[in-house]
């Protein structure tokens, strides 16, 4: 089965766009130039500073080569991707600008991080949301991760341009593909995944997410340097609270990290993980469906079965992963997990057991704040995200073949939530 891709509700101004930018091209007009060269020489004429870092400009390369071989962008695509690569190269920029100006960033502390890094679709993203709303909790905002430069300052940190710009650019957006919205809900002062800062660095998961490139995720998982990812990770967090707001916790989340623990913990030795799990049969078909519909706002050429064998396939090998570095770290007295099924059924039961577990205090207020945002975002505000295996391709029995070990790792989840009673 092949070029059939979920269904997604474009809007007739999007169906223009691609007509369009199609005939632009046939007359000649580039709409997209995948030189890595060339976005980096912009960013700097563009800043007025000259930056190199080799680990950068290999994952550029490695990008723009597999959007070349494999991504086949349609005239939308080529736009969102160019104006992408030079965003993320110029925030590059005046991020690495402002460190060699004031050198001191360089020794902000980041004590005892949070890191979310469960299974994706498994309740990571409210969860986060949940816990950003305790006061001693920060977690780098979308409008930050898109427009980094200057850090936030008290005065501003609620209320500026680029929050206000970043505003405008969600609700077109949202305007010309509905169907994100309802998939995957997100503000522009929402929390942001840690996809969005290592894209900065263009060694990220968030490209995989937008475009098919299977070239550029050969690389991603068996030759990028992970643990400088998690350096360059660390100077934006300096970055962002040199602005003079320093919280207690940083409160970040990304189920890719789940491949890359050893590395997570290299470069922060005393963070607290909480890891979500989920019955596979649910995860994959809910990912697969979320990347799929993703893809096909990027090219007309997405197809789903295909989408949905590479997800089977890789959040497998990333919790094999992510079990094989538990075993070698011994970190367990800093991880948490948290089974979907109980935090759909008690999320403050869950929150008050995180707490517990790592010795935070929950103060009244920040309490009422989580309460109350969890009587506004039931599911299902912004509509329901329906997906099935069949839907990718897939089956029961490919699920068994592949998450064996998950399978067997979330029956003795449960059978440890019912002996202590955590369930």
């Amino acid at each position: 089965m092949y070029d059939t891709p979920i269904p997604v509700d474009r809007s007739l101004s999007l169906r223009f766009l691609n007509r369009a930018g199609a005939i632009a091209e046939r007359c000649g007009i580039r709409l997209f130039d995948p030189d890595p060269g060339r976005v980096l020489a912009e960013a700097a004429a563009a800043t007025g500073f000259d930056y190199a870092d080799d680990a950068m400009s290999e994952g550029l390369g490695e990008l723009l080569r597999s959007i070349r071989a494999d991504a086949r962008p349609n005239a939308f695509g080529k736009i969102a991707l160019r104006n992408l690569l030079k965003r993320n190269a110029e925030s590059r920029f005046r991020i690495e600008q402002n460190l060699a100006a004031r050198p001191e960033i360089a020794e902000e502390r980041i004590d005892r991080p949070v890191f979310i890094v469960g299974m994706p679709r498994s309740g990571t993203t409210i969860l986060q949301a949940l816990l950003h709303l305790d006061a001693a909790h920060r977690s780098p905002l979308c409008w930050e991760c898109l427009l980094p430069h200057p850090a936030p300052t008290p005065a501003d940190y609620q209320a500026n341009e680029r929050l206000d710009a970043i505003r405008k650019e969600f609700a077109r957006l949202f305007a010309l593909v509905p169907d994100f919205r309802r998939k995957h809900y997100m503000e522009a002062d929402s929390p942001q995944e840690c996809i969005a800062v290592t894209a900065l660095h263009f060694t990220s998961f968030q490209f995989i997410a937008q475009c098919y490139l299977p070239g550029y995720h050969e690389w991603f998982v068996g030759a990028a340097d992970q643990v400088g990812n998690f350096r360059w990770h660390r100077r934006f967090l300096q970055h962002l609270q040199s602005g003079g707001l320093r919280p207690d916790r940083w409160l970040l989340k990304s189920p890719v990290h789940l491949m890359r623990l050893k590395a997570l913990f290299e470069v922060y030795p005393d963070a607290r993980i909480v890891m979500t799990h989920r019955d596979p049969s649910a995860l994959v078909p809910s990912t697969a469906s979320l990347i799929s519909s993703m893809r096909s706002l990027y090219s007309d050429h997405e197809d789903t079965a295909r989408t949905g064998r590479e997800q089977l396939h890789v959040w497998a090998d990333y919790f094999e992963r992510a079990l094989a570095d538990r075993a070698a770290l011994d970190k367990e007295d800093q991880i948490v997990d948290v089974r979907f099924d109980d935090f759909a059924e008690d999320q403050m039961g869950v929150v008050d057991r995180l707490y517990a577990r790592f010795g935070w205090e929950l103060d009244a207020a920040s309490r009422a704040r989580m309460e109350r945002f969890l009587v506004d975002e039931r599911r299902g505000r912004h509509g329901e995200h329906e997906y099935s295996l069949a839907q990718i391709g897939l089956t029961e029995s490919d699920i068994r073949r592949h998450y064996g070990d998950y399978l067997d790792f979330l029956r003795d989840l449960e059978g440890r939530a019912v002996r202590t009673g955590t369930g």
